[in-house]
């Protein structure tokens, strides 16, 4: 996964004033979706989706790992100011983030292609 390893070295040598706490449950929650990901989407017959999938699978697992690596939390050594306010994350959320858009719009793309597919056995 060179999307959760690129992350994961960023968040080691860029190092981090912000970090974010996540539960365990969270943990479990984020394992859950990684499983999802990789068991549910391959059965779609879309390259984009599964790429979307990886994509995106990788920056959750980068989160996941770095909860376990980093006892302040997950680092976010990206930040975007604002006047007044500003955000901060990291690759793995730009990651799962554009893995996301790219798995949801080949899906989009797939369905309204085949309009019955959804409905067909896998």
């Amino acid at each position: 996964m060179p999307f959760a390893l690129s992350d994961l070295v960023h968040k080691a040598v860029a190092g981090a004033a912000y970090h974010h706490e996540r539960s365990s449950f969270a943990a479990g929650i984020i394992a859950l979706v990684i499983i999802g990901l990789a068991v549910f989407v391959p059965r779609l017959p879309s390259r984009a989706a599964a790429a979307g999938a990886g994509v995106a699978a990788g920056g959750a697992l980068a989160n996941l790992v770095s909860l376990m690596l980093w006892s302040q939390g997950v680092p976010d050594p990206l930040v975007l100011r604002g006047a007044t306010e500003g955000i901060a994350f990291n690759l793995a959320d730009l990651y799962a983030l554009a893995g996301d858009v790219l798995l949801l719009s080949a899906v989009a793309v797939h369905v309204l292609r085949r309009p019955g597919a959804l409905h067909e056995p896998a």
